[in-house]
């Protein structure tokens, strides 16, 4: 193969057999479940990475399922979201998030830099309840559950809500182990269908583990639930900040 060639071809690992096509990628019938929780402060603030800044003292679990996206196929995932503030801009700090799939966790920590690991999400009715569960292996990590369907909801907060920007911390690190790439990203979702939205009471309790510690964000106070489905694209990225340059210009300055 020719030097050309590999940079032809150098959109995603591996070179000669890659786990997911170019962007940007479209998902139907996606369905969403999301618990609003009150959390403590003070861990929110040592999780947030500057320049955001959280926007309270709220958290979002999310359990979505993908039933048809395109280039990475059917999957489940969960993850912990976090409203915050940048320069007066509302937007979603993307804490952590676990899948079931592992193509979209390469193109997604590969591309945007989501912070994607590999663990057992489920999304799935059972008789009047819509359940979420996030296991780790064999142990659970996270239950949420809201009465299913009790309320439709208006659209536009629905939609104002997925079209806020949303915040990575993109790490890529160097062959000697140092960080060759630390970014903070934005992307956003477009071209977006909504389906329906509902809400309806919903509990939510969250268990320790190691590496799947959505507990490290405790549950306070259950705020509220939403259930949607829609039709979307998400976008691809772009970088707001490079912390490497930002530490290079403070050592001069």
């Amino acid at each position: 193969m020719k030097l050309a060639d590999v940079r032809a071809r150098a959109f995603a690992m591996p070179l000669n057999a890659p786990s997911y096509p170019p962007g940007p990628y479209r998902y139907a019938d996606r369905e969403h479940f999301v618990i609003a929780y009150r959390t403590d402060r003070d861990r929110l603030r040592a999780i947030v990475p500057e320049p955001l800044v959280p926007a309270g003292d709220l958290v979002e679990l999310e359990f979505v399922r993908s039933p048809d996206s395109t280039g990475f196929g059917p999957y489940i995932r969960c993850g912990q979201r976090i409203p915050v503030v940048l320069h007066g801009e509302p937007g979603i700090f993307v804490h952590a998030m676990y899948l079931d799939n592992g193509a979209p966790i390469s193109g997604g920590r590969e591309i945007w830099g989501f912070p994607q690991l590999l663990a057992k999400p489920a999304l799935y009715t059972e008789s009047e309840v819509l359940v979420g569960t996030l296991h780790a292996g064999s142990q659970l990590c996270a239950v949420g559950s809201m009465g299913y369907k009790h309320a439709s909801l208006e659209a536009e907060p629905v939609l104002a809500s997925l079209a806020m920007p949303n915040y990575l911390v993109k790490i890529i690190p160097h062959v000697d182990g140092s960080a060759r790439v630390c970014e903070l990203v934005r992307y956003a979702y477009k071209d977006v269908t909504l389906r329906g939205a509902w809400s309806g009471p919903a509990a939510l309790q969250l268990f320790d583990h190691v590496m799947a510690n959505v507990a490290r964000l405790p549950v306070l106070e259950v705020r509220g639930a939403t259930h949607f489905v829609a039709d979307l694209t998400l976008g691809l990225g772009e970088v707001v900040l490079d912390y490497l340059a930002s530490a290079a210009d403070d050592a001069v300055s």
